[in-house]
Parts: C-alpha cells; structure tokens; sequence
C-alpha cells in the first residue's frame, strides 16, 4: 500500500444535510482531510438525525464558525488560502453576500475548486426556492408513471437526488484536480440535484425528445420483479430481454407451455405470464427456488429485510461492513466500495462531535497562511 488516492487533499465543506456530506464522504473514505465548517447552535441540521449524521460523517473532522460575523468570515477566508476544495450548498447569492463566492476566494487561491451544490443550480426561474429530495425527483422527471397514471404512490425511500448529486459532486471535484495537474488552477462547479436526476434519467429523456416509445428503453417483462414464494419469503426475479434465461425459468418453473414466447409476446401478454409464474412461484420456498435457479444459473436473487443484508455471504466476503473502535466501545459502517490494488482507503475516525476540531484547525491555518506569506 502507498497511502491513499486523495491523500493530501484538503476539503472545507460547507454543505449540510444528505447530497454535500455524501460527496465529501466518498472524498474522505480516499484519504482527503475533510473539515465540516459547520454553524453556532447546532451545527449541521442533520445532527438531529443521529444515525443519519454519524454515517455521513466519518473521516471528517469539525470546527464551528459564525460567517455572520466578521471574525468567521475572516476565518473562513484564511482557510481557504490553503484549501484545495470548498463545497458550499447555500442557496445561490448566499456566499457573494458573506463575501466568500469563488469570485472572492480565487485570487488569494488560484488553486482552489470550489463547488456549489444547490436544489436548482445557480440560474433559472426557480434558482432560490427551498427544495429537498422529492422535489427533484418530481421535477425531473422519476414520477412520470404517477403523473401518467394519477395514482399516488408512497415517496421511494431512498434519497436519490441527495445521492446522485453527492457522488457527482465527488467525480466533478476529481475531475477538478485532475484537469488542475494540467493547466496549474482550480475553477469553479455549479451543479444541481435536479440536474443530477435528469442525467440519471437520460435514457427516458433521449425517447420522450426524439419522439420514440418508452419500451426502447424500458419494457415490461413478467419475470422482472419481486415474487412471494411458499413460506412467505420474497425474491427478485430480473429477466428482461434475454430469451435464454426466460426459457430456462419456464422449464424450472413448470410453464413449459410459456418457454417459446418470444420477447415481444411475453411484453404484450405480460400481466397474464406474470400471474401465471406468481402462482408456481408460492409452490416452493424461498431456498427450494435458490438452489433450483442457481443451477440453472438466471438472475434472481433474496429481498433482505434491513437486518438480513450483513449477514449475507456475499456482502461479507466483499468487507462492506466495519466496525470502528470509539471511545463508547465501537460502531459499524458501511464502507466504501472501491477496491484499489496499490491504495489503502476506509475508515479512520468516527464522526465529530460539534467543533471538535474547531481550536486545532484554526491554529494550523494560521501556521499554514504564515508560512505562505513568507514564501510570497
């Protein structure tokens, strides 16, 4: 090993909540030293959600600063003469109006990337309205089924706005970087959790613009989907276009009748074929379908409960689950997932507590901007 990819890397993070702290996470499980500027009186609003916070938060350290005041933003701004990443997630005007937009940072630090993570970007009739998760997902298009359709759906669970624009965020800083190897400066990113969803939306988006039908990209299939089997378990069955794997399941399954329709029948007849493999399906257990589909070898696989996914064979072969020492005895993680040959990532410390850090990362900067106006 010979030490981490991002080692070396200082991130100032200003960004709360879920997107910013995804980013920054993934940021630090590589080795950048990532510091939370967070605010007086409770810092993060996510520290609320205790669980929330300290999975996010790991590999980070804490300093609590007023950019009300003078003193803060003086702070802020010496921090940054030494940075290589700030990422804010302010509503747009915000950091202009604190005098710490890019536009004021860039000439004491050429070097510095500086990213803003907003709702909806930093132009646009809808630029300073408030947003979270669903908003995004409204607006860009993933409800499309329920606009279509009229029927309300319970919210998909997990955040995806806040995680595809957490982990684009994360690429376009390492783009950054990278192009900075080149050319010698950082630059400034405007990225949106709104924009991110329709990105991850691109394939709908190409049909609906050119005019063509949605089953190009998305057809339904009856062995695409999760089945209840006989002890009241469920799997998931994920067979789309692949004549092969529709006739093998037929075949395990008893639907010899079934096992020549092609893909185009099975998509015209699809609520019926479904049906009629839901029945065979509540014949056997969960682990009666495991070992006769794994030796036919079709795409299928468990729905865990929560509770059940660390205990899977797979995930535990693939360290996907770590336990950190802390000072209360110890705590999982997830960790990230990355497999470098010559790198060592992970996790290295647990979440702060508020303005942990705050005296030890002041006091370095002051080193740091001494020795740098000594250098000038």
């Amino acid at each position: 090993m010979t030490g981490s990819p991002l080692e070396g890397v200082k991130v100032l993070s200003l960004a709360e909540q879920y997107p910013g702290p995804y980013a920054t996470l993934l940021l630090a499980d590589l080795g950048a030293d990532v510091t939370l500027i967070e605010r007086p009186n409770g810092g993060d609003p996510a520290r609320k959600l205790k669980s929330l916070f300290s999975a996010l938060s790991r590999n980070k350290r804490s300093a609590v600063l007023d950019l009300k005041s003078a003193a803060g933003r003086d702070s802020l701004f010496e921090l940054s003469r030494t940075a290589d990443v700030l990422i804010e997630g302010y509503r747009p005007d915000v950091m202009k109006k604190l005098g710490l937009s890019y536009a004021e940072l860039s000439p004491i630090n050429r070097r510095l990337v500086y990213l803003s993570l907003t709702g909806f970007g930093q132009n646009g009739p809808h630029r300073r309205r408030p947003v979270h998760d669903l908003s995004c997902q409204g607006l860009a298009g993933v409800l499309f089924q329920q606009s279509r359709t009229g029927r309300l759906e319970k919210p998909f669970q997990l955040p995806v706005a806040d995680l595809a624009s957490g982990t684009l965020a994360a690429f376009g800083v390492v783009s950054a970087l990278l192009a900075r190897e080149r050319t010698g400066h950082g630059c400034y990113i405007d990225l949106a959790m709104t924009d991110s969803l329709v990105s991850w939306m691109t394939a709908y988006h190409y049909a609906t613009l050119n005019g063509r039908a949605l089953g190009e990209v998305d057809e339904e299939e009856p062995a695409y989907g999760t089945f209840a089997c006989a002890d009241n378990k469920l799997i998931t069955l994920s067979i789309p276009h692949e004549d092969r794997y529709w006739q093998a399941l037929c075949r395990t399954t008893g639907l010899i009748h079934l096992a020549s329709a092609s893909h185009q029948n099975r998509v015209q007849h699809a609520a019926d074929y479904r049906a009629q493999l839901a029945l065979e399906i509540a014949k056997q257990t969960q682990n009666t379908w495991a070992c006769l589909f794994n030796a036919i070898e079709i795409p299928w696989g468990h729905v865990h409960d929560l509770n059940e996914v660390a205990q899977d064979p797979q995930l535990c072969t693939r360290d996907l689950f770590v336990q950190l020492s802390t000072k209360d005895g110890g705590e999982w993680h997830v960790n990230q997932p990355l497999r470098f040959d010559c790198y060592e990532t992970g996790i290295r410390l647990p979440s702060p507590q508020l303005g942990e850090h705050t005296e030890e990362i002041l006091s370095c900067s002051k080193s740091s901007s001494t020795a740098h106006h000594g250098e000038q």
